[in-house]
């Protein structure tokens, strides 16, 4: 292929391009240029030669580090004159000191050593938590200032145990104000020839003067720490005292300091600056932001935050990647490619030539990231979603940079941002000082948000006095990786032993290692050896063996090199007789070489005569949840089946029954309100279409252990209240979350009598609050009133208004309560007042024969109504339906359909018949991915019409698995749309379609077909009359000799028909409000 030229803007004679690059704002011309000349463009600064690349196509391929490398130039290469060799300013793996370091540093920056780190961030985030509400609501927060304070008081704590007290201090610590000033000045001079440089004279002073007090301070925390040892495992000491695994080197003092200022100024620099943007666009987007305080409110409510809470939050993590997506804080980084090469197959570049990645148009590349790449939506960023589109479109998300010269600091920012953003989101409502700011960006080192200020009001169940108790109280925990050596005891030779091998580099691995170990005499197991996997000249042919492992970029960790190649030499069965397990550790940025070595070494030693235990674990420590990954395969993978294996009872029971500790948990009485429920949760949730008038999402949910269904069935679902709507209730009584009733009553009710009960929990689960208000509602409140004119108002909404003004505009007894809050009624009468919370009944849409262990439902929820400023949705159970997540738990009971609804048990010999309209395609869909599963196994069926309606091609619902069973000949389906007609050949409603296709079933009804009718109740006539004018019209017009039917025929026929009908949630509240 003949190479192309790359764009670009036309140059000046000696000057380049200098005019169209704003100096104050780089990245803006950068990304501005981009828009007008492609992903790849070139421009020139004096004669030197620059290539720009902006999407995720491009970005893939200059993240092979076969070809490509990273180069320190601009602001970098300026910050070499402090930090020289440091881990983020080396030019790479040549330079010795960065290898070194890279080495010692690398096992302390894996996810259980960050972990041990979250004490420390906590201490410092409480700070800031406590300086924004001693300043009050009304008080202008620097946002980037408060952020880089916290930032830079963090990392010293935790790298260094050295605190600088920035919130105890009106004046930044002298160290402080001397890096702020090195990295502006370095920004500045990265923009300057180094023959101008020199003219600058008292900048240079001033510059050389920050170096100075940067190094002195560094090598005075060096000698505190010789003088004053301590054991805590720091990053400071590690720079000690850590020795090179290669060269048995350490870190001289210079290269200490080196990387002891580079911590300082990269990581503050880019935790700052994500806070700072995130918090724009949450506050900017106020949906998302109640989102995320939500979920902070579910996952940790009231509680002092621990670190077991962060996987807990994958919304507030979707919000992190989101933020960094549209603003990461390193905006782009300089690469060259180590020899002559071309782009895309066309573009030809030189060897070093600088090519500049260029992350903020990488990161909102349409065709990734879609039609919408701008806007702020971090739902796309979730981990499912987040995970499948790095694995459709590698390196399309970089904002830590790209493979060894990447971030080694990613893990503690996530974490410190994480924490952070929590506890805020906990504390406080937030809000822009002025609400008309824009962003505007600045730019140095990295890129903050400029002239953004937020005020802070303490949210209204928190208290200060509260906050600094919660905040101040301790809690100690021992570390779950720390362990004590192993001792055999007495009887420990008698069980059988496993041995465990780890290749880490990081240390995770290792950690996990041990924590395995740890575990094995609980279970019944001793331990034969605990080491590297270099170790394992052999393996045992008696002793299993547990291999935890990782990958680095595809290949083997270092400890763990050897003995990968020592499996590559076996060329036969040579690990016969050797049982084996393998778990494997790797990141998911690394999309082509995820878990390779992993996966390798679980299907090398099998196909070498091993035999596998269990099936590959693994875990992706991008997600920051590798212990629970690791404890979930320990308890539901290796160790029953070692156990199995080797006939061993349990240990962990005998354990657990001579605990010090002993828990006895009580379960309340069932109410009648959830009898005969249980515990369900859903194990995935999924949208399948999205309108201006609804959203019908797809659950599929976990049931509880014995609990089966038909297809057919019903699934009975106990909805709740919205949180905001609880709270709100709870406010109108003076009541907190945590207030207990005790409820009596000398009348029927549903409500727990005569045992204490959370108020929140009788709020939320017991009543429906959002109902609208009923006449007879209307009329107890009117008497509770000594407000004559307020009394008046009240008897007319009770009148003829209250279908205007309450029903259709969905007011409630609590919106009311708030409107006229001189209405005084008690708890009690308000409870009186609300109808019970009823079980709602969704058919299940899928086959046991698919899963008998899940369930699906489908749910619509329709358009959103606008009450007091609130959106809210209409349709209680819907709603909360729609709400729910993965791992989110919820109450079920299977309810059994009319036996007419259920699959024919002759299914061979009757045919089906089969409409619906809109969500009723949900028992219908389960009827199909049956019919699919029987012929699958090479059954024959009777014939099967679907007839199916719905607005459009964006509302047919499940239309790719249908059309597949569709061409297993499961069914045959048969469409209306009734807002594109023209493509449904001309029906607008489904009795349309079934009236013109009424051959086909007059066909299948003259051999005994079976009619099931699901739609909603407002379209139950027009299927009716149009059932009932076809089979008159056929049997006239057999009588009359114009069909070729025989009276035979006509006599047989004859419709057999079940009906699934049901109401919209509009008429369901109407109904309610009229009693």
């Amino acid at each position: 292929m003949p190479h192309a030229d790359i764009p670009g803007p036309p140059g000046r004679r000696f000057f380049g391009n200098l005019r169209d690059i704003d100096p104050d704002n780089t990245m803006d011309s950068l990304c501005r240029l981009t828009e007008i000349y492609g992903p790849i463009w070139k421009f020139h600064l004096g004669t030197e030669e620059r290539i720009v690349i902006g999407s995720q196509k491009l970005m893939d391929e200059v993240c092979d580090e076969a070809r490509f490398v990273k180069v320190v130039a601009a602001v970098l290469k300026q910050a070499r004159n402090g930090v020289q060799d440091g881990l983020g300013t080396a030019h790479g793996p040549e330079e010795r000191n960065w290898g070194i370091a890279h080495r010692i540093l690398a096992p302390h920056f894996g996810p259980l050593a960050i972990a041990n780190m979250f004490g420390d961030m906590q201490d410092i985030a409480t700070q800031l938590v406590l300086k924004w509400a001693r300043h009050g609501p009304e008080h202008n927060i620097q946002v980037t200032e408060d952020f880089t304070r916290l930032t830079l008081d963090a990392i010293a704590l935790c790298a260094m145990d050295y605190r600088f007290n920035s919130y105890y201090r009106e004046a930044m610590h002298p160290f402080i104000d001397a890096l702020a000033s090195f990295l502006e000045t370095n920004a500045g001079r990265a923009k300057r020839s180094a023959v101008m440089q020199p003219l600058c004279v008292f900048e240079n002073h001033r510059y050389w003067g920050n170096i100075e007090q940067l190094r002195r301070t560094g090598h005075a925390v060096i000698n505190a720490r010789k003088q004053h040892p301590s054991d805590k495992k720091d990053l400071l000491n590690a720079m000690l005292h850590g020795v090179d695994p290669h060269t048995s080197e350490r870190m001289t003092d210079d290269s200490v300091v080196n990387n002891m200022i580079t911590f300082l100024f990269a990581g503050h620099e880019t935790t700052s600056g994500l806070l700072s943007f995130t918090f724009y666009y949450l506050l900017s987007n106020p949906a998302t932001y109640v989102k995320a305080q939500q979920e902070v409110d579910d996952a940790i409510g009231r509680d002092r935050i621990t670190s077991s809470h962060l996987a807990r939050l994958p919304y507030l993590s979707a919000v992190l990647r989101e933020s960094l997506r549209l603003s990461p804080t390193v905006p782009a980084i300089a690469l060259a490619a180590k020899e002559d090469t071309t782009l895309s197959g066309k573009y030809k570049v030189r060897a070093n030539a600088p090519i500049i990645a260029l992350f903020a148009a990488v990161h909102r590349d349409p065709l990734v990231y879609g039609s919408d790449a701008d806007e702020f939506r971090p739902d796309r960023m979730l981990d499912i979603e987040f995970e499948q589109r790095n694995k459709e479109f590698p390196n399309c998300w970089k904002p830590f940079g790209n493979g060894m010269r990447g971030c080694i600091g990613r893990s503690f920012a996530w974490q410190q941002a994480l924490v952070v953003a929590a506890m805020l989101l906990q504390s406080f409502d937030l809000s822009m000082s002025d609400p008309s700011y824009r962003l505007q960006v600045k730019q140095a080192l990295t890129i903050k948000p400029e002239g953004f200020h937020m005020r802070a009001q303490l949210r209204s169940h928190v208290a200060l006095p509260k906050l600094e108790r919660a905040l101040s109280s301790t809690t100690i925990a021992s570390n779950p990786a720390a362990l004590s050596p192993i001792v055999l005891g007495a009887n420990e030779s008698s069980k059988p032993a496993i041995d465990v091998y780890y290749g880490s580099n990081k240390g995770t691995c290792e950690e996990l290692a041990s924590q395995l170990a740890s575990h094995a005499a609980d279970r019944g197991f001793a331990i034969g050896i605990v080491g590297k996997l270099n170790s394992a000249k052999s393996l045992s042919q008696t002793n299993p063996a547990v291999v935890i492992t990782a990958s680095y970029n595809g290949q083997p960790a270092d400890d763990a090199a050897e003995f990968v190649a020592w499996v590559r030499a076996l060329r036969d069965n040579e690990l016969a007789k050797v049982a084996f397990a393998v778990f494997g550790c790797g990141h998911g940025d690394w999309v082509r070489t995820f878990l390779e070595v992993p996966k390798y070494l679980d299907g090398v030693l099998e196909e070498r005569g091993g035999t596998r235990l269990v099936a590959l674990g693994t875990t992706d420590t991008a997600q920051g949840k590798v212990l629970t990954d690791f404890a979930a395969w320990e308890e539901e993978a290796l160790w029953p089946a070692l156990r199995k294996k080797y006939g061993i009872k349990d240990a962990s029971t005998a354990h657990e029954s001579t605990s010090a500790l002993q828990v006895k948990i009580c379960v309340p009485e069932a109410t009648a309100l959830r009898c005969g429920l249980r515990q369900a949760r859903v194990f995935a949730s999924e949208t399948l279409s999205d309108t201006e008038l609804s959203v019908k999402k797809h659950l599929e949910i976990a049931l509880p252990a014995g609990m089966a269904y038909r297809t057919g069935d019903c699934l009975a679902i106990l909805p709740q209240n919205p949180r905001d709507v609880v709270n709100r209730a709870l406010k109108q009584f003076g009541l907190s979350g945590d207030s207990i009733l005790t409820i009596d009553s000398t009348t029927a009710t549903t409500l727990p009598l005569r045992t204490p009960i959370r108020a929140a929990e009788v709020f939320r689960a017991y009543v429906e609050l959002e109902q609208p208000a009923s006449k007879s509602d209307i009329l107890v409140m009117s008497s509770a009133t000594r407000d004559e004119t307020l009394s008046a108002e009240l008897s007319r909404l009770a009148g003829k208004a209250h279908y205007e003004e309450i029903v259709v505009k969905h007011l409630s007894v609590l919106d009311l309560l708030e409107r006229f809050p001189a209405v005084n009624v008690s708890p009690g009468a308000f409870l009186s007042m609300q109808p019970p919370m009823n079980l709602r009944r969704y058919c299940i849409s899928s086959s046991p024969l698919w899963n008998s262990c899940r369930a699906t439902v489908t749910c619509c929820v329709t358009d959103r109504l606008a009450i007091h400023g609130q959106q809210r949705a209409s349709g209680l159970a819907s709603a909360y339906l729609s709400s729910l997540a993965a791992g989110d738990e919820v109450f079920v009971s299977v309810k059994e359909c009319a036996d007419k609804f259920l699959l024919p048990e002759a299914a061979d010999d009757v045919p089906l018949i089969l409409i619906a309209a809109g969500t009723g395609i949900a028992p219908f869909r389960s009827f199909v991915q049956e019919r699919a599963a029987q012929l699958a196994t090479g059954r024959v069926l009777a014939a099967a019409l679907l007839f199916y309606g719905c607005r459009s091609h964006a509302d047919d619902l499940y239309a790719d698995s249908l059309e597949r069973w569709q061409q297993l000949g499961a069914v045959s389906i048969h469409r209306a749309y009734s807002r594109m007609p023209e493509q449904s050949q001309g029906c607008r409603y489904v009795q349309d379609r079934v009236y013109q296709d009424r051959t086909e079933v007059i066909k299948l009804l003259t051999t005994g077909a079976r009619v099931a009718v699901c739609v909603p109740e407002c379209a139950v006539a027009g299927v009716r009359k149009t059932l009932i004018d076809m089979t008159a019209e056929t049997q006239r017009a057999v009588a009359e000799g114009k069909s070729k039917g025989t009276e035979t025929d006509i006599a047989e026929l004859h419709l057999e028909t079940a009906w699934h009908v049901w109401k919209s949630s509009s008429e369901i509240e109407r109904d309610a409000s009229e009693q």
